[in-house]
């Protein structure tokens, strides 16, 4: 059987996590999720970046053989998201229900990524970003860190100020984390991904073997910024192209140049647009050779193949394209337990991934498992060598 490990999905932290867990005076800064009439919210401060529209069920959506609308999960054209009252996935936090999902989704090890605290990139205060990723990391620790065989522990990294970035960065990797979230956009107030400014942090994160993680969404005002016409789509679609963005500017840019040892992982933004990426930046490369600065030291697309990897769900084209990205970068995700993602049909969507492609087996063992384990150093024998 090949070992499947799901490069995307999520805890749900208790509700009251963060209301508990910060101090009083930094309450009034922090992220919170609130009912507002049909809606949930997610606010930071006084600022809602999400909301989510409630439709009642009376029972599970029945689980299917293939890819459906029903199962994927709704969308309304507005670009809101629907929460299933009664959603079939059972291990939000709970390890031991989780385990049993996983059993009966062909999921062997995953690493896991938030809920709400996806959203702590919208926190402006330092201290109050900081005291949330610490709050966070602890109980992700709590919760997984028992089982280092099973799950990869993610960390949330603070990055209004760089120092708190270092600064946890290195408490939670001797905590045994692999790897740790940055944003996947950075604020309009904040440096890009090609500022030297960020240079201390990839410069760690390299010689920690952190791995630092973007996933879709993160790091932006909203989610859903287009709410007319087409905007479900458009919206989510729009988070592949801030993948994009992000390893050009880390590539181009010449910050994963300067810093080998980093590695990358883009999640929840697709892969079959990697190769596209690649080949363009490779071609202006070379045709505007006189206008580049900096001189990389590969080209752009051996650069992405040695320290990128991009995680996919529904992808096709990433694994026909393979040729022109390398194997490397492709990690596949179930996006458990999110009502988008394949859980409870995972082992259907894989079929039909690999369906009439001509793959060698141990690509595809690579793909669907040995990359992401390798590179998150899953604690079993065979993946614990760093890629």
């Amino acid at each position: 059987m090949t070992f499947v490990f799901s490069s995307d999905s999520h805890l749900v932290e208790p509700k009251e996590i963060f209301d508990d867990g910060l101090p009083a005076s930094l309450k009034k800064f922090g992220i919170r999720s609130e009912r507002q009439g049909d809606h949930i919210c997610t606010l930071a401060g006084e600022k809602v970046l999400h909301r989510t529209r409630i439709i009642k069920r009376e029972a599970p959506p029945a689980p299917a053989d293939d890819v459906d609308n029903e199962t994927r999960g709704l969308k309304l054209e507005s670009g809101e998201d629907v929460v299933r009252l009664h959603a079939p996935a059972r291990g939000h936090n709970n390890i031991a229900l989780r385990l049993e999902d996983m059993k009966l989704d062909g999921i062997d090890a995953e690493i896991s990524f938030p809920s709400t605290c996806l959203w702590a990139y919208g926190i402006e205060h330092p201290e109050t970003e900081l005291a949330t990723a610490q709050i966070y990391n602890d109980w992700n620790n709590k919760l997984l860190g028992p089982h280092p065989d099973i799950f990869i522990r993610c960390g949330v990294l603070p990055v209004r100020d760089f120092n708190n970035t270092q600064m946890e960065m290195k408490r939670i990797a001797k905590m045994g984390f692999t790897s740790a979230m940055i944003p996947c956009v950075t604020a309009p107030d904040m440096p890009r991904y090609n500022d030297p400014a960020w240079d201390p942090v990839f410069e760690l994160a390299g010689e920690l073997g952190v791995v630092l993680v973007m996933h879709s969404g993160t790091g932006l005002e909203t989610v859903q910024p287009e709410r007319r016409a087409g905007g479900a789509v458009i919206n989510y679609t729009n988070q592949a192209c801030d993948a994009w963005n992000s390893i050009q500017y880390l590539v181009a840019g010449g910050m994963l140049d300067r810093y080998p040892k980093a590695q990358v992982a883009v999640i929840e933004c697709g892969a079959s647009w990697l190769a596209g990426l690649v080949e363009r930046m490779d071609e202006i490369y070379i045709a505007h050779d006189a206008y580049v600065r900096p001189k990389l030291s590969l080209m752009p697309s051996e650069i992405v193949a040695r320290q990128v990897s991009c995680g996919f769900q529904n992808d096709r084209a990433c694994i026909l394209t393979r040729s022109v990205t390398t194997t490397r970068p492709l990690i596949w995700g179930s996006d458990y337990p999110h009502a988008e993602g394949t859980y409870p049909r995972s082992k259907a969507v894989i079929e039909r991934l690999f369906k009439g492609i001509e793959i060698s087996e141990k690509d595809k063992a690579d793909i669907l498992g040995g990359n992401a384990a390798r590179l998150f150093r899953l604690q079993r024998p065979e993946f614990m060598k760093a890629a």
